[in-house]
């Protein structure tokens, strides 16, 4: 009974340090979104709420993308929009480049799945603290675009 315990202690400790060590200090959200069916049309908006506790330091703010290898396109097209404590919002138009024109991806690949993690906006300082709205649109001709798995947002502390 006594050699089961401790090897259940034991178990339970590499299990709580793996875990801690899997957390990244420097984000603030790095959240995606599953596309159902890999459609995102232009009523799924993806919403994020982001807590900044400190508006003195910089942050980089990147757009996380999957794409299949079956999709048409060589770029994408997104909407970013932003509102914050203040009620001031803004939108930009971003476009992402995922090929190039010779057809070879951009992006990680694994399998099928081609991943992209693009900065958008690098040691950018929030105006004041406290928590914004990131709202991610495509907005490419199709809807729904075809082929897209999954898209989100990562929010990190630049480094000094």
């Amino acid at each position: 009974m006594k050699r089961i315990l401790t090897l259940f202690s034991a178990f339970a400790i590499v299990t709580v340090l793996s875990l801690a060590g899997c957390t990244d200090p420097a984000a603030v959200i790095d959240q995606n979104t599953e596309m159902v069916n890999n459609n995102w049309s232009y009523a799924n908006k993806l919403r994020y709420p982001v807590k900044i506790d400190d508006a003195g330091i910089s942050y980089n703010l990147y757009l996380n993308l999957r794409v299949t290898a079956d999709y048409k396109y060589s770029n994408m097209f997104v909407l970013m929009h932003q509102s914050g404590p203040d009620k001031k919002t803004s939108t930009v138009r971003y476009e992402v480049k995922l090929a190039n024109k010779d057809g070879e991806w951009l992006g990680q690949g694994s399998g099928n799945i081609y991943t992209y993690q693009v900065p958008f906006r690098t040691h950018y300082k929030f105006p004041v603290k406290g928590i914004y709205y990131f709202e991610l649109e495509q907005n490419m001709r199709d809807n729904p675009l075809h082929e897209v798995s999954d898209a989100g947002l990562r929010v990190e502390k630049a480094a000094p």
